[in-house]
């Protein structure tokens, strides 16, 4: 897929971050304030940005689902998707892979396929990482 830019700014926000993965992060509006840690800590568990990638990404792709299907008449709402977002080792340094994982309860598998597909197509985490990093797309 081509790069495409912003034709008209929908929302922004911003989040600030102090501290690196040990620190804090706040976002612009207050909703966000919250203590990092170290991915994985079965000690101390927090937050950690691969944790935020994955709510966000989950949030967003679950969106494009429910707004694909609404488009052919039909009704996610009780969809479900689960964003697995691993830190791992590359050649070069670290990187990081996301699997998505839909459930979408009442339809075929072949439908409810179709629908994941065409979400992954229209999601704007999907456009963003596309080409990036290693995403894959399945029904649970």
């Amino acid at each position: 897929m081509p790069h495409e830019s912003l034709t008209e700014p929908l929302y922004s926000i911003a989040a600030t971050a102090q501290g690196g993965r040990a620190g804090h992060v706040t976002s612009a509006d207050g909703v966000v304030h919250l203590k990092l840690g170290k991915p994985g800590s079965k000690a101390n568990p927090k937050a950690n940005p691969e944790t935020l990638f994955a709510a966000g990404y989950a949030a967003c792709f679950g969106n494009a689902l429910n707004s694909v299907a609404t488009a052919m008449g039909l009704d996610t709402s009780d969809s479900t998707v689960t964003a697995t977002v691993t830190l791992g080792r590359t050649d070069t340094g670290v990187g990081l892979a996301v699997a998505l994982v839909a459930e979408v309860p009442g339809l075929d598998r072949g439908t409810a396929q179709q629908l994941v597909d065409a979400a992954h197509e229209r999601c704007p985490y999907s456009k963003a990482t596309r080409g990036n990093i290693d995403v894959t797309v399945a029904l649970a």
